[in-house]
């Protein structure tokens, strides 16, 4: 009897791998034909030239010093993005999980409202609000505060604007999880040990919504990274980005080898700071 039992125990398990192995077939076709067969397509790409290989593409980067403009100008347009997105995102985020479940649901909805618009409409009404016979401009001119129209639109500073406005969302939503989760016993401990609030904020709570701010704060740095249709559009032509350029290198001057390059060493240097984030968060939690 235990024998035929342990027959038919054997039996179920074989038919529940083989259909577990069944269903996993069908998502990692899909994973090798949408992610890794393109990204190995892009690789050769970029070592090749006129199908022969060679890393002349590389070695245009390195040689043209408009390439190293580009760059920078993409770390400095995420970088800058990043910085006020924090410095306006964690107090917003931090008054939210103060308040009472009913109006924190309501102040995460309305930070929750740009997502139910296209990016593209998004990036538009900015450049509405921001030229130069916009909304703003007609504003600050009806106030006496400037003489003249400002530049606002068509520049890194409106790129920066529009940018900022996008990233908020993808900012707040990861850090909101991270401070809800923290215990608020141990401020109140805190305050009952005699520490003020300042106090018992930066000793408590700010330490324990680190990886929270670390995470959102690396997630918007990374989608900086990458964005194109907003310095496209507000930019002018003024922002030339790295996304800006691969897309230049492609419909302008059809060179899909330089594109690849470009892309790759996006990629690469996106993968690092995903590598060096985990491994320092990592030795932060040891």
């Amino acid at each position: 009897m235990s024998l035929q039992l342990n027959a038919r125990l054997l039996t179920a398990l074989e038919t529940r791998g083989k259909a577990e192995l069944a269903l996993m077939v069908l998502p990692s076709l899909m994973i090798v034909a949408l992610v890794i067969a393109p990204a190995i397509w892009l690789g050769v790409l970029s070592f090749s030239v006129d199908g022969a290989p060679s890393l002349a593409h590389y070695q245009r980067m390195i040689d043209n010093s408009s390439y190293a403009a580009i760059f920078l100008t993409t770390f400095q347009l995420a970088g800058l993005v990043t910085v006020i997105t924090v410095v306006v995102g964690y107090p917003t985020t931090y008054a939210i999980t103060l308040l009472p479940p009913r109006l924190s649901a309501l102040a995460l909805a309305c930070v929750a409202i740009p997502f139910w618009t296209s990016l593209l409409v998004r990036t538009y009404a900015w450049m509405v609000i921001l030229q130069r016979n916009g909304i703003l401009n007609g504003w600050l001119l009806d106030a006496g505060l400037i003489e003249r129209p400002l530049r606002m639109s068509n520049s890194f500073f409106g790129t920066t604007v529009g940018m900022v406005h996008i990233m908020l969302p993808f900012f707040i939503f990861p850090l909101y999880a991270s401070m809800r989760s923290i215990d608020g016993n141990l401020t109140r401990a805190a305050h009952g040990l005699g520490a003020t609030p300042t106090r018992a904020f930066l000793d408590v709570f700010l330490p324990l919504s680190k990886q929270g701010l670390i995470a959102g704060a690396l997630l918007t740095f990374v989608l900086c990274l990458g964005f194109y249709v907003t310095p496209q559009l507000l930019g002018g032509g003024n922002v030339t980005t790295l996304s800006i350029k691969i897309q230049q290198n492609v419909i302008v001057y059809a060179d899909w080898g330089a594109a690849s390059a470009l892309a790759v060493v996006l990629v690469v240097i996106v993968g690092l700071m995903l590598l060096a984030s985990r491994l320092l968060g990592g030795r932060g939690a040891d």
